[in-house]
């Protein structure tokens, strides 16, 4: 019987955990996304691609757009793309490797905050449940 209660305590917290992300808090994690966007700086790359030829600025375009939307898996992407595609000089791929850190490293910093959320929320769960 105990386990029996464990099971459906845990059963009911999953449930909580999964229904309990309302729009206020998905909106809040996109803020906090969006808010990481002053710390990524585009003014680099830009200044990098600005003798470039024009496939090139045009191919950067989106890149530039997907940061400051704070989609930066999608930044990422088409700047290996943009990689791929042209050939950049060397102060072009600098520019290139540095987005893809800044932005890889504001992927990371969001799911951290995303996951120390998530604990705080099962913790604040697991407390009530226990009341």
């Amino acid at each position: 019987m105990k386990i029996q209660n464990t099971l459906l305590t845990l059963l009911a917290a999953a449930a909580f955990v999964v229904a309990g992300c309302s729009k206020a808090q998905v909106e809040k994690v996109t803020d906090d996304a969006k808010a990481a966007v002053a710390s990524i700086d585009t003014s680099k790359i830009e200044a990098a691609f600005a003798s470039a030829d024009a496939d090139a600025k045009k191919a950067l375009e989106p890149v530039i757009a997907s940061v400051k939307n704070a989609d930066y898996a999608g930044a990422v992407t088409q700047l290996k793309a943009l990689g791929e595609k042209f050939k950049l000089t060397d102060d072009q791929q600098a520019a290139v490797n540095d987005l893809i850190a800044k932005a890889q490293k504001a992927i990371a910093d969001v799911a951290a905050k995303a996951a120390g959320d998530a604990t705080k929320a099962a913790t604040d769960l697991t407390k009530s449940l226990g009341k």
